[in-house]
């Protein structure tokens, strides 16, 4: 299991690196000459039809509910796994990953809407509650092997449970007209990946071919396309006696993909913001309110809600950690670039639109996501780079204090 942590960690870091090449290159090409070229190139339709069955959208909407719903297959393998044999498997595990991943959701989606109640806006209420995990990985593994293993794998379950959180906020307040006969569709197709996993079977195949019907019917009945990965991954068994683990083959199969090409793929399709009005639009309650509530109302909320679960005695630090660390890790938990991303595209359509700016309201919210995150990751990094040193090592933990010896002694 150690050594399974540890390849996750390092690929979902190297995956950050990545991630901030395409958003550097989308800005470039939103900034540029190329920015008709790159608009032109999202909105070139793309169309799968078999019988009556039409599926016709532009590429970016392939991406964002075609590719990410790969994306969420993903997590929904991971959480399962973390669910029932890692870092979330006991309650005295998860306790305060999971209290605290619940603050990193409720205080930030309340100042985003201190900002925006009441107005056209308030509908992105959701926008800063999540955390980017291949970014904030990447900024620890930035910090080299200092950082204490125990702190890495509290981020990872934290975001896990962020991610699992924020599915659910998809399914519940981002979906449309909803289409009864495509329900039914679903309904059936979740009946017979049911019946599979109830018969232990092994092959991925049966699940993959009643997991494209899956996506197909939930693409049509107006709940978001990207919740049939997260059921299909729930319905893969984790262990089946005397043979491979269906899941563990399926998520090491879909990690790289996820990680090297999916992810940048849609942050390279979601990331491209013309900065021409970004003066006049940092200042507007979208841009403000999501600056805000990632860089301040993130960590607030991760802190505030894990020392109130130590000190009622409901969970306690993870062994080796202290507050001081804690806080850098809640610093870090302000980086929403892609969830965030995500939510943004589904709270404001095509016609929403700022009357004061002129500005959409998805460009506002992508400006703040990205102000946001950056902010996060600088005080993040400094903040543990201080707690962690360069020339120190952790050799113990008494109480709420770290001590180090000098690596050179």
């Amino acid at each position: 299991m150690e050594k399974a942590i540890k390849n996750f960690l390092s690929q979902e870091s190297a995956g950050g690196i990545l991630l901030l090449a395409a958003v550097i290159l989308a800005m470039l090409f939103a900034n540029s000459p190329l920015a008709p070229f790159y608009q032109n190139l999202l909105d070139v339709d793309m169309q799968w039809r078999l019988g009556n069955l039409d599926l016709n959208k532009p590429i970016l909407l392939w991406i964002n509910d075609g590719l990410m719903a790969v994306f969420f297959l993903l997590i929904g393998l991971e959480v399962k796994r973390e669910l029932l044999e890692g870092a979330l498997s006991s309650p005295s595990k998860a306790a305060l990953p999971t209290i605290a991943a619940i603050g990193g959701i409720i205080v930030p989606s309340v100042f985003y809407l201190w900002f925006n109640y009441g107005t056209e806006a308030q509908i992105g209420w959701a926008i800063p509650a999540a955390t980017d995990i291949a970014f904030a990985l990447g900024v620890l593994a930035a910090l080299g092997s200092r950082i204490p293993v125990a702190l890495k794998v509290f981020l990872l379950a934290l975001a896990i449970i962020d991610d699992l959180g924020v599915i659910v906020i998809i399914a519940l307040f981002y979906s449309a007209d909803l289409s009864t006969v495509s329900l039914i569709v679903a309904s059936l197709a979740i009946a017979g990946l049911f019946a599979v996993n109830r018969a232990r079977i092994a092959s991925l195949g049966p699940y993959m071919i009643l997991g494209t019907i899956l996506w197909i019917a939930v693409l049509k009945s107006g709940v978001h396309a990207t919740l049939a990965g997260v059921i299909l991954a729930f319905m893969i068994p984790l262990r089946i006696e005397g043979q491979r683990s269906p899941a563990l083959r399926l998520e090491h199969a879909i990690h790289p993909w996820s990680t090297f090409f999916i992810l940048p793929v849609f942050a390279f399709a979601n990331a491209g913001v013309s900065v021409s009005g970004a003066t006049q639009a940092i200042f507007e309650p979208v841009t403000l309110g999501i600056v805000v509530a990632l860089f301040f109302g993130k960590p607030i909320g991760v802190m505030l809600f894990s020392f109130l679960a130590v000190k009622l005695r409901l969970a306690q630090l993870p062994e080796g950690v202290n507050w001081n660390a804690l806080a850098g890790v809640a610093v870090l938990c302000g980086i929403g670039f892609t969830m965030s991303m995500f939510i943004s595209s589904l709270a404001f359509t095509a016609n929403s639109f700022d009357m004061a700016t002129g500005l959409h309201y998805g460009t506002e919210a992508r400006l703040g996501i990205l102000a946001g995150s950056a902010l996060a990751v600088i005080l993040g990094y400094l903040w543990l780079h201080k707690v962690y040193p360069n020339d120190h090592k952790t050799v113990s933990v008494d109480g709420d204090s770290v001590k180090t010896e000098n690596n050179n002694a």
